[in-house]
């Protein structure tokens, strides 16, 4: 009977990703990035957010509703230049809260920008809006001359 004798080898577990981890880590890194400016070091997640806005037609206007929740109406302001309509405002931040007291600081504060391109068919002069319950309604009628006309067919 012969004995055999096996040389010692190291086993070495095997990875199928070895890569992943590395990935997982840059990814991480490149969301506190991006976020660090919302709630990380500025004060209060200071700095620029964009209110989400809706807009439909009608047969007469065009309307835009944004969401200013936390906005009060003297700190917005809408112009409209060459057919550019653009809101800008500023949500500011409750001075009566000390910031040591906050625990945890998801809305964003500060001043916002939005600028929207209008069709020719809207009448600059008769444009109005309103601010209700955080929403900012602006409603555009249409010029006369460019509203759908119906015609009617005489039989002779």
């Amino acid at each position: 009977m012969a004995i055999t004798c096996w040389e010692p080898f190291a086993v070495t577990r095997w990875e199928p990703f070895p890569d992943l981890g590395t990935l997982q880590e840059r990814m991480n890194r490149l969301f506190e990035e991006v976020f660090r400016g919302r709630w990380g070091d500025e004060e209060l997640g200071t700095g620029v957010w964009s209110p989400a806005v809706d807009i439909h037609e009608t047969e007469n206007e065009i309307v835009l509703t944004a969401e200013l929740p936390g906005v009060d109406q003297k700190d917005v302001d809408i112009r409209l230049d060459d057919n550019t309509l653009t809101l800008k405002g500023e949500r500011k931040v409750d001075q009566e809260v000390k910031r040591d007291n906050y625990i945890r600081v998801e809305r964003t504060y500060g001043s916002f920008a939005r600028s929207f391109s209008l069709p020719g068919t809207v009448d600059p002069g008769r444009i109005s809006a309103k601010f209700k319950d955080g929403l900012l309604r602006i409603v555009m009628p249409r010029k006369e001359e460019t509203k759908p006309k119906q015609i009617t067919i005489q039989v002779k």
